[in-house]
């Protein structure tokens, strides 16, 4: 609760000083322009998170925090920075200082926070790599909309909604429709450094790993910067397709590798499941792919309603959950409470599976089936 009051309170700020810089009705065009680029870029890492989609309130906040937490905390930094290089180099100094040396290290700073916190306090809501993309791209995704919100605001008190060369457009076409995953990519490169840490029994990986992600996030911010401030335009363009772009198209190959080894895991884990009696055996080939997950949620929405469709969502969840889990063991990357972990989300199972099968027509089974016995280590 404080959290949330407490960014509560930065968002105020943030909106007086967009208000005062560029007006109201400015900031408020901003923000309707700004959704159209996050709405895309969030539902691109809901996609990603499906086999094990995070908590709502976490993504939630998460979001908060890119937006107004470590939006604020760079925008004050960047100011005195400016303020500085304007007062020691001159007023072309004060920009050089602010965007290629305070922004990068400041703002990937800011918003590597929120992962940093969460895989160091809810370790075991961080399991690997796609975890780790997906908060990090999340808090990026809300740093880029507060301030999209001021650059297309600026835009807009400058000269309206413009073309293709001015103006809101202008703005849109660079920052919406060309560099809409820039920030979220930048801090990727923390997320993958983190998410590897927390993979891993190695203290060596467990210290670099994430150390070089961030170095590597603020090397490619400084990059894009210095080539949108100190190039000019074939330069940017040169930084965009032959560096940008296949760092990008690297990063999706990283996903969906990693989501099939995610995939490979609950597969793994779903047998020993079954053979305790904790899953049907007849659910295994519906558990083990997204295509089987999907068809049995539209029978269950088409025969009983979206009711029992959540039920067995919840059902779905709760069993990839608990086969990450037990993978961990297995690995000994789980950390000391791994024995309690597992009982708790067991036990969370089999509350889901009670809520699935007392939903009619989600589970075609007995509901007098009980667990049988508690399988060895988990594989």
């Amino acid at each position: 609760m404080i959290g949330l009051i407490l960014l509560g309170t930065c968002g105020l700020i943030l909106l007086g000083m967009a208000t005062s810089r560029v007006g109201l009705l400015a900031v408020l065009i901003g923000a309707g322009t700004a959704l159209v680029p996050v709405g895309f870029v969030v539902g691109a890492f809901l996609w990603i998170d499906r086999w094990e989609p995070e908590p709502t309130r976490l993504l939630l906040a998460a979001f908060l925090w890119g937006a107004c937490g470590a939006t604020i905390s760079a925008l004050l930094i960047n100011d005195s920075a400016r303020a500085v290089g304007d007062l020691l180099l001159g007023p072309s100094g004060g920009d050089f200082l602010s965007s290629v040396v305070s922004a990068p290290l400041v703002e990937e700073t800011a918003k590597a926070l929120f992962p940093l916190a969460l895989m160091l306090r809810r370790r075991h809501e961080f399991d690997g790599v796609v975890d780790g993309i997906v908060y990090a791209g999340v808090t990026a995704a809300g740093f880029a909309f507060t301030e999209n919100i001021f650059y297309f605001g600026q835009g807009f008190a400058q000269a309206g909604f413009g073309n293709a060369t001015s103006g809101v457009v202008a703005v849109f076409i660079l920052r919406g429709v060309l560099s809409p995953f820039a920030h979220p990519l930048f801090t990727a490169m923390t997320g993958i450094g983190l998410g590897l840490a927390a993979g891993s029994s190695r203290a060596a990986v467990r210290f670099f790993a994430p150390l070089l992600g961030f170095l590597l996030a603020i090397g490619l911010h400084v990059l894009w910067n210095a080539a949108a401030t100190l190039g000019g335009g074939l330069d940017f363009l040169d930084v965009y397709f032959l560096i940008m772009v296949p760092i990008f198209a690297g990063m999706i190959w990283l996903v969906v590798w990693q989501r099939r080894r995610e995939q490979r895991i609950v597969v793994d884990q779903l047998p020993a499941m079954a053979e305790a009696g904790w899953i049907a055996p007849s659910e295994v080939a519906l558990l083990a792919s997204m295509a089987g997950r999907r068809w049995w949620l539209g029978r269950v929405r088409h025969r009983a309603g979206e009711e029992a469709a959540r039920a067995v969502a919840g059902y779905q969840t709760a069993v990839t959950e608990l086969a990450f889990v037990r993978h961990r063991m297995h690995n000994g990357t789980c950390g000391g409470d791994s024995d309690q972990r597992h009982a708790e989300l067991l036990a969370t199972l089999h509350q889901a599976r009670a809520a699935a099968v007392n939903a009619p027509g989600a589970l075609g089974i007995s509901n007098n089936r009980q667990p049988r016995r508690r399988p060895g280590r988990p594989r």
